[in-house]
């Protein structure tokens, strides 16, 4: 039967921008789903989509409606100051007591130019091979085998800096040099030692002259021997405490990178004491990094070391990190219920950064052929998800479908077929299309099957 909605002028318009921020899927879906949500105009209060401010040919329509607050310059039935509990929101109730629009439900445009104007795009949806995955949540850390602390290694005063976070640092570089009286006395002590060494290895050459003479005993060269032994472990010792501390004069330490890196932090000061304890430098080798996952321990049976993984990161929408896990903790969080898994991705360009953060598809290791389609074509009414599929450039059917899967931007759906045209922007508004009590004037037709 037709039903002359009050229905979508503003698809004559073609206004809509999708939303693809994507809600739970439904309980039977075997994982997280993903529809397509209107957007609030952040600036107004009210959605975007039927925004008067935004959209000022639209309140024209509200006004002929006798829908509209002249003190506020809204739609009365949802103006955000005298209804602040609309949410902004038209009220939209839905055809079908279960919640949605009957599957097969026609939306026509009233002509195919009011059609050619409303903006809507349309993709085919696809049939490709779909990996199940478990999808977490993961953060970027450093590579913790390529961190490096430096600290003074003896007590004394920061005299100068030479580095600073963010520096681009090779090995042996000095950061920072440091006044010490420790490093003066071992410096002391080593010029001491190497004169006893000498001193002993001379006497020992002695002895030996004179024990070939027969003037002196061999008891008197073992004793010049033990002697230059005593001398060698005290130079060797010494030697070896400068060679923690560096090179240098007098009380001069320099402070050097251990490797070749990045700066990442530097907390000391000119003038500060420091410590032989203290860190006073970081250095990171940022050319590998660890994504570190959040495993749910209900996923924890179905994610494995060895395991291929995709990561999308916030920061750089778009773009998809391969790699595959390293290392799974033997140990759940007490507090998140999770267990720690890692991944190692390169980082030759630089562009990976600690403390970022984004989602991780596990991938599983079947594939299965998938219909998929992008998440704005996916809309939400009442407990059902609901997909437009065009038949003609002037009318749309309902298709309810059952979301499966998310990766990404892609949804796995069942209830349409591989090549279906299917809406992407403007499913939303084709979706209030199929609801009583929607907004405008009768711009299309909606005919329940």
């Amino acid at each position: 039967m037709s039903l002359h909605l009050r229905g979508l002028c503003l698809l004559g318009i073609g206004l809509l921008t999708a939303c693809t921020d994507l809600p739970p899927a439904e309980e039977e879906a075997s994982s997280r789903g993903a529809v397509a949500d209107p957007v609030l105009c952040e600036e107004h209060g009210v959605l975007e989509s039927v925004c008067p401010k935004c959209n000022p040919r639209l309140a024209a329509i509200f006004q002929a409606r006798g829908d509209w607050c002249g003190e506020h310059g809204f739609p009365e039935s949802f103006c955000p100051v005298c209804a602040p509990e609309k949410g902004g929101q038209p009220d939209l109730q839905p055809t079908a007591a279960d919640g949605a629009p009957a599957d097969g439900t026609l939306v026509r445009f009233r002509t195919r130019a009011v059609a050619a104007q409303a903006g809507l795009e349309i993709v085919a949806a696809e049939e490709s091979d779909w990996v199940e995955g478990t999808e977490v949540v993961a953060r970027l850390t450093w590579d913790a085998t390529r961190v490096a602390a430096v600290s003074a290694r003896a007590p004394g005063v920061v005299d100068a800096i030479l580095a600073e976070e963010g520096d681009r640092v090779s090995r042996g570089q000095a950061l920072a040099k440091v006044r010490s009286a420790h490093v003066a006395s071992d410096r002391s002590r080593l010029a001491a030692a190497e004169q006893a060494r000498g001193v002993a290895a001379a006497a020992v050459d002695r002895k030996r002259e004179l024990l070939a003479g027969g003037v002196a005993a061999e008891r008197d060269v073992l004793d010049a021997e033990q002697v230059l032994a005593g001398a060698d472990a005290e130079l060797a010792a010494v030697r070896a405490e400068l060679a923690i501390i560096g090179r240098g004069q007098g009380d001069a330490l320099r402070l050097t990178a251990p490797i070749a890196g990045v700066v990442t932090a530097r907390r000391v000061h000119v003038g500060q004491s420091v410590d032989g304890l203290q860190p006073l430098f970081e250095v990171v080798d940022t050319s590998r990094m660890w994504a570190v996952l959040d495993v749910p321990e209900r996923d924890l049976s179905a994610v494995a070391a060895g395991h291929t993984v995709q990561l999308r990161l916030d920061a750089l929408p778009g773009e998809v990190f391969g790699g595959e896990i390293t290392t799974i903790s033997p140990s759940v969080d007490p507090d998140t219920r999770t267990a720690a898994a890692r991944v190692e991705l390169d980082n030759a360009d630089g562009r990976l950064r600690a403390n970022l953060f984004g989602t991780v598809t596990i991938l599983g290791d079947t594939a299965a052929a998938a219909v998929v389609v992008p998440a704005a074509a996916v809309q939400r009414a009442g407990d059902f998800h609901l997909v437009f599929v065009q038949q003609q450039v002037d009318t749309y059917v309902v298709r309810r479908v059952r979301v499966l899967a998310r990766q990404g931007d892609r949804v796995r759906v069942s209830g349409v077929s591989a090549g279906d045209p299917v809406v992407t922007t403007g499913s939303f508004l084709l979706k209030t299309e199929t609801l009583k009590d929607s907004i405008g004037a009768g711009c299309c037709d909606v005919d329940e099957p």
